[in-house]
């Protein structure tokens, strides 16, 4: 179930909502949260219920070993860390499987002549999201950052469904606190919550499903052996890299407006990554949950920057190749990842040598700060080809193409393209957005990233004037679902 279509919006979220908030409105709290987490594996079955079942099973497991960390906290850290490293490994079996045995075979196959021989093996939506986030639960729990755990608790913490299938990750300090709260959901909660659900509505279908129109005929070529001018190839690159922001920020929105009119707040993911100034507030503002875990749980743990520049470098090169991987099973994914790790390491070079020379390359000025956003920008946007090839051979077309060896073509050849791709530049650019217009607070009040040039967050209050808008918004989008297609990010 897409929340991009009819029956999301118009059945299963209603019905939802009222059901969630009618227990809650006669006192019934607890058995609101558990009406909630049938809702939610509902949704998830709705899509295969065969998946539902590994979903179940890998939640009561998981519970288990998070209730053994939980109960062993006074105990011996030798067994702490045997259960610890059990549920570690069996998720990480169970997620290897599912997203990487095709990859594997082929990869054998290739290297060693052997005809192996795997079935297809289909993909569950949101199994790194839920697989992450019930990993960062058991490294917590064996921290000793969770005190008690209910099975309640626990099966709406993984499977609440505005996050269940393409993030946010979520900590269980953030989101549980929340499931425990009495009486009813403010007005206000639920306006803002339909205000930002209705944002990240008109960026999926408005903005990000147009773009489609433009990245897949260069990038089709490519993969077809043909040879894309200049223009074509950056026509291509840059309508992708727009159709993932407002894919991605769209799906964001609707997630975290979707859980506000339930009364749950999550953590932001996404805050106008493409106005970074340098590739480490990139990625503080691109899929920033994410980010996160890899930091706490992956980088820090490999001894972060503790242990000398040299040892930093590795250690970020190791986390973001692991990171593309985690994105998807193929060498593109790899190869993304790896070139984000060597973008990150010139960054801290870089910033490390201005330290060294008390500022002395890179003043800070207005044009500066342009020149950096703009290199940023377009190192960005050649990772992506990467991201969004079929192949390595498709990949270094696009970028031979883009870097002039076919020609340079015209710009006037593509001018319908650009009559979307122009305006949606400048929005990613200069716009506000989302919780900058709304004031949107996340649980824990984490700090984001807000372009100091722009204005703080408006004082956002419900009003008939931003009902008519939010309503006609609303109006226009749903009467734009001619075709409901996937977000980007369930691929993942």
């Amino acid at each position: 179930m897409l929340f991009n279509s009819y029956t999301f919006i118009l059945a299963f979220l209603p019905a939802t909502f009222c059901g969630y908030h009618g227990l809650r409105q006669i006192g019934l709290d607890r058995a609101a949260v558990g009406f909630l987490g049938l809702a939610s594996l509902f949704f998830y079955g709705w899509w295969n219920p065969f998946y539902l079942v590994l979903l179940i099973a890998l939640i009561l497991a998981n519970f288990v070993l998070a209730r053994r960390l939980v109960l062993l906290a006074v105990e011996r850290r030798t067994a702490r860390r045997a259960v610890l490293a059990i549920g570690i490994v069996g998720n990480l079996a169970v997620l290897g499987y599912f997203k990487y045995a095709n990859f594997l075979v082929t990869n054998i196959d290739h290297l060693r002549g052997v005809h192996a021989a795997i079935a297809t093996v289909v993909l569950p939506l949101g199994i790194s999201f839920f697989t992450f986030q019930k990993i960062a639960l058991l490294v917590d729990a064996y921290g000793r950052k969770i005190q008690a755990l209910s099975f309640l608790d626990f099966l709406l913490f993984v499977s609440f469904f505005p996050q269940l299938i393409a993030g946010p990750i979520v900590h269980h300090s953030e989101v549980v606190p929340q499931f425990g709260r009495r009486g009813r959901v403010a007005s206000d909660t639920i306006a803002l919550g339909a205000a930002i659900f209705t944002i990240g509505l008109c960026k999926k279908v408005l903005l990000a499903d147009p773009l489609a129109h433009c990245v897949a005929p260069p990038f089709d070529a490519a993969a077809a052996g043909d040879l894309p001018t200049a223009a074509a190839a950056w026509t291509g690159a840059l309508a992708y890299t727009l159709q993932l922001y407002f894919d991605f920020s769209g799906y964001s929105d609707m997630a975290a407006g979707s859980a506000l009119l339930l009364g749950v707040r999550l953590p932001l993911n996404f805050a106008s990554p493409y106005k970074a100034e340098n590739i480490i507030d990139f990625w503080r503002r691109w899929h920033m949950t994410l980010s996160r875990f890899l930091r706490d749980y992956l980088y820090i743990p490999l001894g972060g920057n503790r242990r000398g520049s040299r040892r930093r470098y590795l250690n970020l090169l190791i986390t973001m190749l692991l990171g593309g991987l985690w994105h998807g099973a193929g060498w593109t994914f790899v190869l993304w990842g790896g070139l984000h790790g060597l973008y990150l390491a010139v960054n801290h070079g870089w910033r490390g040598l201005r330290a060294r020379t008390g500022g002395f390359f890179g003043q800070s000025s207005p044009a500066g700060c342009a020149a950096a956003r703009a290199i940023t920008f377009i190192a960005v946007v050649v990772a992506w080809v990467l991201f969004r090839a079929d192949d390595l051979p498709a990949a270094v077309t696009m970028l031979k193409a883009m870097a002039g060896a076919n020609g340079l073509g015209s710009l006037a050849v593509h001018g319908s393209s650009w009559q979307l791709i122009a305006p949606l530049l400048a929005v990613v650019w200069v716009a506000p957005n989302t919780q900058q217009i709304t004031g949107y607070i996340p649980p824990n009040a984490i700090a984001v990233p807000f372009d100091p040039a722009l204005p703080a967050p408006l004082a956002w209050r419900p009003s008939p004037g931003r009902a008519i808008l939010c309503g006609g918004l609303f109006a226009v989008a749903l009467l734009s679902l001619s075709h409901v297609s996937e977000f980007l990010y369930f691929q993942f």
